[in-house]
């Protein structure tokens, strides 16, 4: 048990972390996904022995129990905002689920100035804390100061899960794509295992109080109520992650296709450096830059390749293209091969100098829509652009001819 609680603890920190950029923006709703993330994966963490053992040595007798209460309270909180804010419909016009949710969540956000203050005040002057406890729910059963602090959280966190639930069921039904459909499924399947693991130990610490329980059933207990919490946060984490998965493949392929341009646009810009606002780096440096965002690089990065393939037009013989087409013919991809051979040509050109005053055609046009098509056909042509030789280029331009030699007076690079 105790390395499966290691295992959620630790996916639900990732998850955490995953949302912490979400506290920078402006967003509630981001800063609540948050919140509750990182308020359930503290709560996990109080499960962990090693973990449980440093926060006993803080000075405080079972401080390790208040903290993941009242970590738990405050995930509570997040998550019944999170899914309040989630929907944008508002008075009348809201659905009855989701007006039941406002009026739980004014309630909560109310009721947690008392609760809170309650639970401290039983906590240090109600509950005999003379021998620290190896579970403090099942150590402390019978005791009437234990069962008031217990009620109050069980209470909270029930009333909170409930309420997500009825939501998130309701929801789950309507979700337009079968992605959200199935994280809303399973953020429902954990919040009603958190309220049933709610109404389980609180009748539990009632019991206990009418009928003295053996230490057998307490155990049992316990153990229950760590696989009730495991098993609800693994649905829970698995729900919350599932909608980003889309987000998070579109950042793998944005990072990929910075990853595979990262020497054709260094070698263009080097030719041509007015065109960027910020000098290529090594391919460590780039891919490790924390600002700006990487679709935003990315895009960036194209718009300075077809920028510099653009001026590369002043340093190709008109020629070049139909060669570099020749020249491609037997590739196994050849239309990008050839655009490949044509911008290595030509930047060779460009390298020594050699510019003609009237610029050749421009390449054909490609119908891309976004772009990531874009990127994608970059990515081709990178390919082949990487494996193209010194003596391939030479042959090409020999070929072709020099720009300036159809024009009255030769370049710079060619007038002696």
């Amino acid at each position: 048990m105790e390395f499966l609680i290691l295992a959620v603890s630790v996916a639900m920190t990732t998850v955490a972390m995953w949302r912490l950029p979400g506290v920078r923006y402006g967003d509630p709703l981001r800063r609540t996904l948050w919140g509750c993330s990182a308020g359930f994966a503290a709560s996990l963490w109080t499960r962990f022995p090693p973990f449980r053992e440093a926060l006993g040595q803080l000075g405080v007798v079972d401080f390790d129990a208040l903290f993941k209460y009242l970590v738990s309270i405050a995930a509570c909180l997040s998550l019944l905002n999170y899914s309040v804010t989630s929907y944008s419909l508002a008075g009348d016009d809201a659905p009855t689920h989701i007006a039941i949710s406002r009026k739980v969540a004014r309630v909560a956000r109310r009721s947690i100035l008392v609760v809170v203050p309650t639970m401290l005040l039983l906590f240090f002057f109600a509950i005999d804390r003379r021998q620290p406890s190896a579970d403090f729910a099942a150590d402390h059963a019978g005791e009437w100061g234990a069962a008031s602090f217990m009620t109050c959280y069980y209470l909270y966190l029930g009333a909170s899960a409930w309420t997500v639930a009825y939501q998130w069921t309701h929801v789950a039904f309507r979700a337009e794509t079968v992605v959200f459909r199935l994280g809303l499924a399973l953020g429902a399947a954990s919040t009603w295992l958190y309220t049933l693991y709610a109404v389980v130990r609180l009748t539990y610490m009632w019991i206990a109080m009418l009928i003295p329980t053996p230490a057998s059933v307490d155990h049992t207990v316990e153990i229950l109520g760590n696989a009730f919490n495991v098993l609800a946060a693994t649905l829970f984490a698995t729900g919350a992650s599932l909608p980003t998965t889309n987000v998070v493949a579109d950042r793998l392929r944005t990072w990929r296709s910075l990853w595979s341009l990262h020497t054709l646009r260094r070698e263009l810009t080097e030719t041509f450096p007015d065109i960027t606002f910020q000098p290529a780096g090594t391919r460590l440096r780039e891919m490790t830059r924390l600002t700006p965002p990487l679709d935003v690089r990315l895009d960036g990065w194209i718009q300075e390749i077809g920028d510099a393939v653009n001026r590369l037009r002043h340093h190709a013989a008109p020629d070049l293209w139909p060669a570099a087409e020749e020249a491609a013919f037997s590739h196994s991809d050849p239309d990008p091969a050839a655009e490949a051979h044509w911008i290595k040509a030509a930047l060779a050109s460009a390298t020594r100098g050699c510019r003609s005053t009237a610029p050749a055609e421009p390449l054909p046009e490609k119908p891309f829509g976004t772009a990531n098509g874009e990127a994608a056909w970059l990515r081709r042509v990178q390919a082949v652009y990487a494996r193209i030789r010194p003596q391939e280029t030479e042959e090409l331009l020999a070929e072709a001819g020099m720009p300036c030699w159809h024009q009255q007076g030769r370049c710079e690079a060619h007038s002696a």
